[in-house]
């Protein structure tokens, strides 16, 4: 228990160059007190102690702002920044060394007792105002951009954006444990409009070669007459 209250501090540390001092982690940051609430209703809820554990997560809600449903499972490492909004649903998977920003929902879009939240890999980031909704998977190592609404598969290591979400980046290198300091945090809008730009250069290049192929071939037709 101790090591997870450790890792769950240090996480803070890597992730947020505000945070100064273990007391202030410790008494000032809701995304923490948060995932500790959570690890107290989980505790219940696996033992069949439902009422418990849905009465401290709504203890949890009242003193956050961030809404984390006593069934969802979280690995080690979770960053909530903010956390303000934040919800995630019953049966939502979150991974190891997860990023969240405030406003993030993770969502179902079913009424059935079934799987109906996503699964989050280990590394992911997923900007402010994001939902991601429905039974699928994120995969590891992905950045989802802010106020993005993703609603289907995600593979490991790609980049999505935009209503509906779509994939802008995929299969880059996954990026390490250092990467995740707050100071080098992926950009996905960022890395989007490069992608945008990057496809203009080619459609000029292509466009060039275009022109100087018909004024060749005008040059060759007009020498002919």
């Amino acid at each position: 228990m101790l090591s997870r209250l450790k890792e769950d501090i240090n996480a803070v540390f890597d992730r947020d160059p505000a945070a100064r001092s273990i007391p202030e982690v410790i008494f000032c940051y809701p995304g923490l007190h948060a995932i500790w609430f959570h690890r107290i209703s989980h505790f219940f809820w696996r033992r069949g102690f439902h009422f418990i554990g849905r009465l401290v997560s709504h203890f949890g809600r009242f003193f956050t702002g961030i809404e984390i449903h006593p069934g969802a499972r979280i690995g080690k490492g979770l960053f909530i920044d903010h956390g303000m909004g934040v919800v995630i649903g019953e049966t939502a998977e979150i991974g190891d060394n997860v990023t969240l920003y405030h406003g993030v929902t993770l969502g179902g879009v079913s009424w059935e007792k079934t799987k109906r939240h996503p699964t989050i890999g280990d590394n992911v980031v997923i900007g402010s105002g994001a939902k991601v909704l429905g039974p699928f998977s994120v995969g590891k190592g992905s950045k989802i951009g802010s106020n993005s609404v993703v609603v289907k598969e995600v593979p490991a290591n790609s980049t999505v954006v935009g209503i509906p979400g779509r994939v802008v980046m995929a299969a880059e290198k996954p990026f390490e444990k250092m990467d995740l300091e707050h100071g080098n945090l992926p950009d996905p809008e960022a890395k989007a409009i490069s992608c945008l730009f990057e496809q203009i250069r080619e459609l000029e290049r292509r466009f060039t070669a275009l022109s100087t192929e018909h004024e060749t071939l005008k040059n060759r037709l007009s020498g002919g007459n």
